[in-house]
């Protein structure tokens, strides 16, 4: 992730902060300004001596009101397309927040993934690359639980897992990939899930010093498209 600092900013800096909206994923867009009216993806002109990842965690916290719990660099966008700013180059960044903590500030609003308004050609291109690299990084990063309250049974962490996915995963499977990734630590606490007996809650287990990144093998889990 590039932390390169410039004089000037013939750029834009973008975001594409995602994050589980019931049961299906969601996008944080701001009320463009303009005649036009049209929603865009929150986006700034960095200032002079600001990091680029200075400028995406303000742009985090101006829009949801408090840090990303997960935030990457997508990359640089422009071949032409058109942007908000006119600005013929942007540096895109992806993030992803809970829910429950997300504001969203005055001015922005939550859209479903599968029905967005309409956008300026180059951020739906960042929100396509965004979901993609998004589904790449859930199994090497802890992006599934940042996403969850502190305590969760394995229903819904696996819940999580396939909204982020956009995929069913088998749920024997699952647990045991769970199992062999050591990634979650029971708890002494139980809830109810309905008619059944009630389900343990657990908890996610940060990987030890010196031991190897950890994540669930889904290539394994053999699931179906959702």
């Amino acid at each position: 992730m590039s932390t390169a600092r410039h004089a000037s900013a013939p750029f834009t800096v973008d975001l594409v902060v995602l994050t589980a909206l019931t049961s299906e994923l969601a996008v944080l867009l701001e009320k463009g300004k303009g005649n036009s009216g049209r929603w865009t993806l929150p986006w700034r002109l960095p200032v002079r001596s600001e990091s680029l990842n200075a400028v995406s965690g303000r742009l985090a916290v101006s829009a949801v009101g408090s840090k990303a719990a997960w935030i990457e660099q997508l990359g640089a966008f422009g071949d032409g397309r058109a942007h908000p700013s006119l600005v013929q180059l942007s540096v895109a960044f992806v993030a992803a927040v809970p829910h429950e903590m997300a504001g969203p500030e005055r001015g922005f609003h939550w859209f479903p993934v599968r029905d967005l308004p309409p956008l300026a050609p180059r951020h739906r291109s960042m929100v396509e690359a965004a979901i993609e690299r998004l589904r790449m990084a859930v199994d090497r990063a802890p992006i599934a639980f940042r996403l969850l309250p502190p305590r969760f049974t394995l229903t819904e962490l696996q819940q999580m897992y396939e909204l982020l996915l956009g995929k069913r995963l088998h749920k024997a499977s699952f647990r045991r990939s769970l199992q062999a990734a050591s990634l979650v630590t029971a708890t002494d606490e139980w809830r109810s899930e309905g008619r059944g007996r009630p389900a343990q809650l657990y908890t996610f287990a940060p990987k030890r010093k010196n031991r190897p990144a950890r994540g669930v093998r889904f290539d394994l889990l053999g699931g179906t498209g959702v």
